[in-house]
């Protein structure tokens, strides 16, 4: 494996937007029962009510109180899996506001042959780049093709995110390069450029059974939710469901292949490669814009 590569170590720096908010989620995750009151969160952030409501509904596009109500109390895990009712209309449900109109994020994907998979990565080369993100660090990875990679990172856990993803590909060549990578990083968390006149060229690697769960994550649209069940159903694949989690789970193009979309069958919000409390906040993020 072919590495060229100086990290940086502060491109998220402490007191971001995502750090703020990622340490609600976990308050608001841990705590629910109690129902943490605005001012007990603030106070325990060291922040004042006012600049902590600002900061997370300029981020999230809906209050802490209802991204609560949304995606983490007991009321919508319940409607997600006693009634099997997607998680936009959840929202709804709870109190929110109706869904204002948005256009979907439109991505073009071409999928790499199985000799090429079977390669391993030998004669490819992947661009990578970090970049800020409403959901942390980015490490963003492209090829001549598209958009391969995409992985978060926590402050200080980016080569550590850089090693995880090297090792799907093991044979091809790394090349540092934040200025090819930079435009796909505009473009995948800024929702005024998804429409379908620029639409995202991605290019999947994987085996022919992974490559086929990930275009069927594809077709979960934003604000709503299916289960690792519903997708094997979907591959003609109903006995899989087990295959088809793994499957998810090894999901390279994380966000923009949508694997936080998809739930346990009971509704719960299962395990996530880059964390439960990130997964929430990428549902609420997806929940406010819905």
């Amino acid at each position: 494996m072919n590495v060229v590569t100086s990290i940086p170590t502060d491109i998220t720096p402490e007191g971001t937007d995502y750090d703020t908010v990622s340490r609600v989620i976990e308050m608001l995750t841990e705590d629910y029962r109690d129902q943490p009151s605005l001012e007990t969160v603030a106070s325990r952030l060291g922040q004042s009510p006012t600049q902590l409501q600002k900061t997370f509904t300029r981020w999230a596009g809906l209050s802490p109180k209802a991204f609560l109500q949304a995606v983490t109390l007991d009321h919508a895990k319940r409607l997600l899996r006693q009634e099997d009712m997607p998680l936009l209309e959840t929202s709804i449900e709870v109190g929110l506001s109706g869904p204002s109109r948005l256009h979907d994020l439109f991505v073009t994907h071409e999928a790499m042959s199985p000799g090429e998979w079977k390669a391993r990565g030998e004669g490819l080369t992947i661009r990578y780049g970090f970049h800020p993100s409403p959901f942390g660090t980015a490490l963003v990875m492209v090829t001549e093709r598209g958009l391969a990679g995409l992985a978060f990172a926590d402050s200080g856990e980016e080569v550590s995110s850089f090693d995880d993803m090297a090792r799907r590909w093991p044979k091809a060549s790394y090349v540092e390069d934040s200025a090819a990578t930079a435009r796909y990083a505009a473009r995948i968390f800024n929702p005024e450029r998804w429409c379908a006149e620029e639409p995202l060229q991605i290019f999947l690697i994987g085996s022919d059974f992974q490559i086929r769960v990930w275009q069927a994550l594809l077709n979960i649209p934003l604000g709503k939710a299916t289960t690792y069940s519903k997708i094997a159903d979907e591959i003609g694949q109903p006995t899989a469901s087990r295959a088809v989690g793994a499957a998810v789970g090894r999901n390279p193009i994380s966000f923009v292949v949508p694997c936080h979309r998809a739930l346990g069958k009971s509704g719960d919000l299962t395990g996530y490669h880059w964390g439960l409390t990130r997964k929430r906040a990428i549902l609420g993020w997806e929940a406010g814009r819905a």
